[in-house]
């Protein structure tokens, strides 16, 4: 029968218990004989526990060897050492007598160590082995039958302590199981809450995009800029969110593929140029030709905490990200000239919701959990991080143990790709929220595409050459049927969907490559580049 890692682990673990016990139970009648011998001798009973513990070794090794060979869940094979070790430690019980007597304590730990291993029938199966155990040494125990308060304690103790142990047990594992509910409708909440609330900020952002170019007075465009830079905190808020729930959810599995660190630090530069900007921030990236191992989406996010927290906490100093390596091994660092932080903080650094809170500091955005997501996202990529920081002289946080890896194809760089005009392009754009459908509309047609507005998936399939999707369309469709609808065509549209789900989650439910996942709240520069990178591919990137 099939058993989990933990219980194989706890079979070992019990097989070289038992061998521990016959070395212990040996030595001690070799010296219980001793000093309870006038003449200072092992005594003939002495010698026949050991005899009797050498004729008991081979099966004890043989228990173990079976055990690693074959692990798996075999109940007879449990009761069979079970029945071994307390025969053997009655014996050893018989032929010593009261010189003996102590040897108890070890049928005890033989109990509660099978219950606690193998849980709460092995523990009955134990304690009822322990009575049958003390019956026989008692019948067959002179010493024994004249002490029956003795064996009577004995045996008291051996139901009481196995029962109460078992009792808390129980309670030990209703308040995991409460905490693992309580942990899983917290995720749930953050999941819900963060894609409930992006859509609103989604709009926002894009309705702010099409204000800006209503030719705003100077004084104007300044609020405008403002509302964008806290939109941009309020975005930061969300992902960490559904960052965090996701990896409680366990929803998160890396795929690994050679990644180019060049094309992750000129992605991170076009995310972070902005709000570097915004914070008087000197961001620079050290050149590297390396490429690593990683999964691209999750290094990628990792990477993006760092050098948001960087901007966040480093105002008008400068902020480098670049990468070292040792042996096969590679690290990437990000290093700012912030104010540093104490020793006593650093330990919880990686804690979620862990915050430096000084009085009469300046208030930053965030609910602390950059960190916790960076750390949690290594550790499924087998990756550590590292931060260091003295105050007044900055913080360097590293991702170490990313494995060099072979070269990738080198992409052909088109420039900035969110200038290139939409022109004769006809977009079927699908949302069921109204306001974020006009929104969304009025900016492709300011690019200059053909916009057909859907708050449903089509009855029929429609002629486009882009689809741009939500995925929660309601009625029970999502993007992905929008967009199987449409695969008949010849050629099939491109495609883009817009989502405040986990990206891994909708490409999984997807299974198309060819399909782009936007992460809401969405950003027009980085749609409009979405929709040129899908038009590259295809060779219909215009010149003009």
């Amino acid at each position: 029968m099939k058993s989990t890692p933990a219980e194989d682990v706890s079979e070992r673990m019990q097989a070289w218990i038992r061998l521990l016990i016959l070395v212990l139970v040996s030595s001690y009648a070799i010296v219980a004989s001793v000093m309870t011998s006038p003449e200072r001798r092992v005594q003939p009973w002495a010698l026949d526990v050991l005899t009797y513990f050498a004729c008991y070794t081979p099966v004890a090794v043989g228990l173990l060897y079976v055990v690693i060979r074959h692990p798996g869940h075999y109940p007879a094979r449990r009761i069979f050492g079970m029945a071994n070790d307390f025969a053997g430690l009655a014996f050893a019980i018989i032929a010593g007598a009261a010189a003996m007597l102590p040897t108890y304590a070890i049928i005890m730990w033989v109990t509660v160590g099978n219950g606690l291993r193998f849980g709460s029938r092995y523990m009955i199966a134990a304690a009822t082995m322990v009575q049958v155990t003390l019956a026989v040494i008692t019948v067959l125990t002179p010493y024994w039958r004249a002490n029956p308060v003795l064996v009577f304690t004995l045996s008291l103790t051996a139901l009481v302590v196995p029962f109460y142990i078992q009792t808390l047990l129980r309670h030990i594992e209703q308040a995991r199981r409460d905490a693992e509910e309580a942990n899983t409708a917290k995720s749930r909440f953050l999941a819900q809450a963060s894609h409930d609330l992006r859509q609103p900020v989604h709009a926002i952002g894009l309705f702010l995009n099409s204000l800006t170019q209503t030719g705003l007075a100077p004084e104007q465009r300044g609020i405008v800029d403002r509302i964008d830079r806290s939109l941009q905190g309020v975005a930061e808020l969300f992902r960490s969110l559904l960052d965090i729930s996701t990896l409680d959810s366990g929803a998160v599995t890396p795929t690994l593929e050679p990644v180019s660190i060049r094309q992750m630090f000129r992605l991170l530069e076009q995310q972070n140029q902005v709000s570097a900007g915004w914070a008087g921030v000197d961001l620079r990236f050290v050149r590297s030709d390396r490429v690593v191992l990683a999964d691209k989406a999750l290094l990628l996010t990792m990477l993006q905490n760092l050098v948001s927290n960087a901007i966040k906490y480093a105002p008008r100093g400068r902020v480098l990200i670049g990468c070292r390596r040792r042996g096969d091994r590679i690290s990437i660092w990000v290093v700012d000239q912030g104010a540093g932080i104490a020793a006593e903080h650093l330990p919880r650094l990686f804690d979620e919701f862990y915050q430096v809170r000084k009085l009469g500091s300046a208030d930053t955005q965030g609910v602390g959990l950059g960190l916790s997501i960076v750390q949690r996202l290594g550790a499924l990529m087998d990756l550590a991080a590292e931060i260091r920081s003295r105050p007044g002289h900055g913080t360097a946080v590293a991702i170490h143990g990313l494995n060099a890896a072979a070269a990738v194809p080198p992409v052909v760089d088109r420039g900035p790709s969110y200038a290139v005009p939409l022109h004769d392009l006809q977009v079927l754009l699908v949302e069921d929220d109204i306001d974020v459908l006009d929104a969304t509309a009025h900016l492709l047609r300011s690019w200059g595409a053909e916009v057909a507005a859907w708050s449903i998936v089509p009855p029929h399939p429609q002629r486009c050459d882009l689809i741009v999707t939500d995925f929660d369309i309601g009625g029970g469709m999502t993007g992905a049927d929008c967009i199987a609808l449409h695969r008949q065509e010849n050629p099939p549209p491109m495609a883009i969907v817009m989502t405040g789900h986990d990206e891994l989650a909708i490409e999984e439910i997807i299974a198309d490559p060819s399909v782009l996942i936007l992460k809401k709240p969405v950003q027009p520069a980085e749609l409009r580049s979405a929709i040129a990178a899908l038009r590259g591919r295809r060779g219909q990137l215009p010149t003009g």
